[in-house]
């Protein structure tokens, strides 16, 4: 039976690489981001390349969970889904989650914002995806009776290995070095946004240092960051450390 594995993440983190991290496994085939085009559907908010991934993804969230809890693969025992909390939108249901191994990445707030307000010039807490990813970790927390497993980007960072080998023991997994780097460019699996978002990771060959931002956040987006920084520090204590 496949092993469904799906990592929580908001934008601007280091899910990308985590995605190449896990392709990298010989057990391992993984999707990238499949509920965006739902997304941008139904919200109707501006992306980059929003009209072709609506023209080219699945917009009909039943099809796409569907999917999720029911393809398999001949050959590989895992399916690993890079999810984004903000895509889950009120409307999808939850049940398929609980089908799932899930997991949960998170960023520092701040870090999250100085970049994501490099891409786009507007944005609410809405886009961020903290406070869904708090929902969803709460979720997942009550039909399971437990807590799922949270790492925090900079711990992976600072010591990739640590922090994979003791998540594949929370998920009950083991641990490949594969993980650990990864061949240079782009891969099939990329979503067609990729242009647009990963022009950083597609030059990776493994997850880079840590480099703290010392820059100070625009004072428009001030009020989101303090929003932000309760939910952060809540999942922050329950990482894998």
């Amino acid at each position: 039976m496949t092993i469904r594995i799906a990592m929580w993440s908001g934008p601007r983190n280091i899910s990308t690489a985590m995605l190449r991290s896990w392709e990298n496994r010989p057990d391992t085939y993984v999707c990238d981001e499949p509920l965006y085009a739902h997304y941008l559907k139904e919200t109707g908010i501006e992306h980059p390349g929003k009209e072709e991934v609506i023209e080219k993804g699945e917009t009909d969230w039943k099809k796409v969970t569907k999917d999720l809890v029911e393809m398999n693969s001949e050959n590989r025992a895992i399916f690993y889904q890079k999810h984004m909390t903000h895509h889950l939108l009120p409307n999808i249901e939850r049940e398929w989650i609980g089908k799932m191994r899930n997991c949960f990445l998170i960023r520092d707030p701040k870090e999250v914002i100085l970049s994501y307000s490099k891409k786009r010039s507007e944005f609410t807490i809405e886009d961020i995806g903290i406070i869904q990813q708090k929902e969803i970790f709460d979720y997942v927390t009550e039909i399971e009776g437990k807590r799922p497993p949270v790492i925090d980007s900079k711990d992976i960072l600072e010591n990739p290995k640590k922090i994979l080998e003791a998540l594949c023991e929370k998920l009950k997994i083991p641990f490949y070095e594969q993980m650990l780097k990864w061949p240079k460019g782009e891969r099939d699996t990329d979503g067609i946004w990729g242009k647009y978002w990963y022009h950083n990771v597609i030059m990776t060959t493994e997850f880079g240092r840590y480099l703290p931002k010392n820059e100070a956040i625009d004072e428009r987006f001030e009020e989101i960051y303090k929003k932000c920084m309760p939910y952060y520090e809540k999942m922050h204590e329950m990482r894998i450390k």
